[in-house]
């Protein structure tokens, strides 16, 4: 490893990951490739473990900061987060079983219908419901909990931006406090995670400890701005970074 390049690429890219992360979701677009550019002698598994140690924190500060601004959706928020933990704890189990490269035209197809629709309607999360919460919802909460949660322990780019997507979609929040639900889960998802990771040896110590202070750097950045400008604001950066997953996954799954 160039420490000099290649640290200053890694300590850009964790703040930029935070800062991303914490409006929209989707850090993991911007500091897995850069580990995997950085380490490329390091094991798969390490890398992700590395990311989650680093993007758990600047998640958790996310979160907090949204939680001392705004009224949190905890209804819909804490049995998502329940079951989202629950199911990354598998999800990360299960990483050798299936090749993931599998995963990508699903996850491509997904991702293109997400950023259409949110793009045809203009109204989409601009403005809060406000709707009561119902036991249906509950029931909603926990299945879209344990898909995504699933998902981000076993794969994970673009976990975030879709439960941001879904909790508009399903629960009728605006895109503030969608982000600031999607946090809350986010933080499960990667302390699930992370538990595997770490206990099965997967996590690179030094370079996960640097890489979280800068991520929380990038989150606390990221959230302010979000908080500042709104749910229109949420939206642009959304459509931006579901545009740029869709380029990657698009280049990866066809190149």
């Amino acid at each position: 490893m160039n420490i000099d390049g290649d640290m200053l690429l890694l300590v850009g890219a964790a703040f930029l990951a935070g800062l991303v992360d914490a409006v929209v979701g989707g850090g993991g677009l911007v500091l897995i490739p850069a580990l995997f550019m950085a380490l490329p002698q390091v094991a798969p598994a390490t890398i992700l473990g590395t990311n989650k140690f680093s993007a758990i924190f600047g998640t958790a500060s996310a979160a907090r900061r949204y939680a001392l601004r705004i009224q949190v959706p905890w209804r819909a928020a804490l049995p998502t987060a329940i079951a989202a933990f629950c199911f990354s704890y598998v999800g990360a189990m299960s990483v050798s079983l299936m090749p993931k490269e599998q995963l990508r035209p699903l996850v491509l197809v997904m991702l293109v219908a997400v950023a259409v629709y949110t793009f045809a309607r203009k109204d989409f999360g601009s403005i809060d419901q406000g709707r009561a919460h119902t036991s249906l919802d509950t029931y909603w909460s926990l299945l879209l909990g344990a898909a995504i949660g699933f998902y981000d322990g076993f794969f994970g780019p673009g976990a975030g931006s879709f439960l941001l997507f879904l909790f508009i979609r399903f629960f009728g929040f605006d895109f503030l406090r969608a982000s600031a639900a999607a946090k809350i889960v986010n933080v499960a998802t990667n302390g699930a995670a992370l538990i595997y990771f770490s206990a099965t040896g997967h996590v690179l110590w030094g370079v996960a400890i640097l890489l979280a202070l800068f991520n929380v750097g990038g989150a606390l950045l990221g959230t302010r701005l979000a908080l500042r400008y709104g749910s229109g604001f949420v939206r642009r950066v959304f459509l931006g970074v579901a545009t740029a997953l869709i380029g990657k996954f698009g280049y990866d799954t066809f190149a």
